[in-house]
């Protein structure tokens, strides 16, 4: 019936009230090592996963192709997931790739740095100085993540349908509220709706890795977005040639679409440093 997105802070039971929200509505939890499984398995390796996983890439991992590989591989596992609808991921931007879903519900998990602390202690044994420490790293880390990839400010409650303060909810409490926020607000329409969009963000997903990844076309910042019948490319290469090229291999791929490019044309225009 629906598609939930989880994003939380560190020690806001985000992991926890997603498992028991799934088990009440009987829908597939995608957890961490689900999406980090299925990265590798597209083709991302997995000793380059923790220079990007939910963190800040570092100065230099922010300017390789790996950057950008990791977020193909990433949007097309959260695709993946997405398209077997019933199902709840966490964390990575989930929230942002599906946002245009008409049966996605996006929620966010907080806490008081006080009720974080004290669980971080109870959880590990920590005293208050190493908590406080954990505390900083993951909202930075998980702060920085989501502007780098998507752009976003990951604390802005406008990006949720709900956001809920989990030092005033225990888990089961939590998990009735998101259970009865879906019945209450997604429809058959919606989860329609919500399918045929999922596949279309499937099928231009996997043009641009076809495009990048298998046919290793130097385009950058490459986007496919679909509109009926209709796959448009947006990005920025450096001739002419291969933007011919990536709408001449789009088109043999969908030949019931029609293909235009919207890919911006730099002579000289270098994303990485040679």
């Amino acid at each position: 019936m629906a598609i939930l997105t989880i994003s939380r802070a560190v020690a806001s039971m985000g992991d926890e009230i997603a498992a028991a929200t799934a088990q009440k509505l009987g829908y597939r939890f995608a957890n961490r090592k689900d999406i980090e499984r299925r990265i590798v398995e597209l083709g991302f390796p997995e000793e380059k996963l923790r220079k990007y996983d939910e963190k800040k890439p570092g100065f230099f991992a922010s300017l390789t192709k790996d950057r950008d590989e990791y977020l193909d591989y990433l949007q097309t596992a959260v695709l993946e997931t997405a398209a077997e609808n019933n199902c709840i991921l966490i964390g990575r931007g989930a929230s942002i790739i599906l946002n245009d879903v008409p049966n996605h519900l996006a929620f966010r998990f907080i806490a008081s740095d006080t009720v974080r602390l004290e669980r971080l202690k109870r959880e590990f044994g920590w005293d208050s100085k190493q908590a406080q420490k954990r505390i900083q790293e993951s909202d930075s880390n998980r702060k920085g993540f989501h502007r780098s990839f998507f752009n976003y400010d990951i604390s802005d409650p406008s990006l949720f349908h709900l956001v809920v303060n989990t030092g005033l909810f225990d888990i089961e409490g939590a998990a009735e509220m998101l259970a009865a926020t879906v019945s209450a607000i997604v429809t058959g329409e919606k989860e329609a709706a919500g399918k045929k969009r999922v596949e279309e963000l499937l099928i231009g997903q996997r043009i641009v890795n076809m495009l990048v990844l298998d046919y290793r076309l130097n385009i950058n910042f490459l986007r496919a977005v679909i509109n009926g019948r209709k796959l448009i490319l947006h990005g920025i290469a450096d001739s002419v040639s291969l933007v011919e090229q990536a709408v001449a291999v789009a088109r043999s791929e969908l030949p019931d679409y029609t293909v235009e490019s919207a890919i911006s044309i730099v002579q000289d225009f270098k994303a990485y440093p040679q």
